[in-house]
């Protein structure tokens, strides 16, 4: 959606290092944002998003207006009903309807055979490969490891709207994913546990608000109670009226 950071040239670099043609798409997908959302105040940094573009040799922009992807009468949404249950779908019921139904179109228009997807958004990875598996598209999701800034917090496009400090503060959200983790490879395998341990340590930032703390198998992003298989715990926070996700995956 633009106001490009490392976490998106890293994408990028993906596919310029695997894929004979890259093309990048720009669009702030109108469809994903409930009306008290941020849609208007979201970060747009066009001509600097031109200029990195160019400086890594990106072969082609797709740069499409509202009109082209939603023309007037426009009423075909897709819906997923099972991965998109919990997590962003539980918080943001209307926000997977709107994913899913832009990325299906741009990939209609582009025709990509490899398309990469960073896994800060790990529940929208898993919706867009289950996407692709369900209605039998002809191309190839790949995940791609969340980019972070040195102290740990990941990249967003949000990020901006944080002072130095801020953000610096802000490290406490992969600090507690990180020692969670830790905590369960050590033994604590009860989610309730991990959950309380996790919301202790964020509360600790003054202003921090949670949205939601789950902890879910890393494939099918079902809750469990027992930490005794590969899983994921993702978060979402609200700070200064921002929100952040964030995640981790946990190997048992």
């Amino acid at each position: 959606m633009g106001a490009l950071h490392k976490g998106h040239f890293s994408l990028i670099k993906k596919s310029q290092d695997s894929c004979t043609s890259t093309v990048v798409s720009i669009f702030v997908n109108s469809k994903q944002f409930a009306p008290s959302e941020d849609f208007e105040s979201y970060p747009r940094k066009l001509s600097d998003d031109i200029f990195y573009l160019q400086e890594m040799g990106v072969d082609a922009l797709f740069l499409p207006n509202e009109k082209i992807i939603y023309p007037n009468g426009f009423s075909t949404y897709v819906e997923e009903n099972v991965l998109s249950a919990g997590l962003e779908g539980r918080s943001r019921p209307h926000f997977f309807k709107g994913v899913l139904t832009v990325v299906l179109k741009l990939f209609n228009i582009i025709l990509p055979q490899d398309v990469f997807f960073g896994k800060k958004d790990y529940q929208q990875f898993r919706l867009i490969q289950k996407m692709v598996e369900d209605l039998n598209l002809s191309v190839r999701v790949i995940g791609c490891e969340t980019i972070r800034e040195p102290g740990g917090l990941a990249l967003s496009s949000r990020n901006e709207f944080f002072s130095a400090t801020e953000k610096e503060q802000l490290n406490i959200i992969y600090d507690s994913l990180s020692a969670a983790e830790k905590e369960i490879v050590s033994g604590r395998v009860d989610s309730s546990f991990i959950k309380s341990f996790i919301e202790k340590k964020l509360l600790v930032l003054d202003g921090i608000k949670v949205d939601y703390i789950k902890i879910t198998d890393i494939r099918r992003l079902v809750s469990i109670e027992k930490i005794d298989q590969d899983s994921l715990i993702s978060l979402a926070v609200f700070f200064k009226n921002v929100r952040l996700i964030d995640n981790i995956e946990v190997k048992i």
